[in-house]
């Protein structure tokens, strides 16, 4: 069993452009059953500026595709701010 904690040390790439996302930062439970619907991944080279939001990625749950030891595979990767 895996705890969100651990996702934090994991790196997130996308396996259908190659792309190296980041890592984690936060996730989306869904409060009725307490699952992950979701995790956040924060865009790189996007800083949090007085007048802008940061820009993160949302990588739904069924979008992963592969958990391993240091990395996770996703699929269909979103932009969220």
């Amino acid at each position: 069993m895996q705890k969100i904690s651990d996702f934090r040390q994991k790196e997130v790439v996308n396996i259908s452009s190659g792309a190296r996302l980041g890592f984690v930062t936060d996730a989306v439970i869904d409060e009725a059953n307490g699952y992950v619907k979701a995790l956040i991944v924060p865009q790189r080279g996007k800083k949090l500026g007085v007048f802008g939001k940061e820009s993160e990625y949302e990588i739904l749950w069924e979008n992963i595709r592969k958990i391993g030891e240091d990395i996770v595979l996703v699929e269909g990767v979103r932009e969220v701010e």
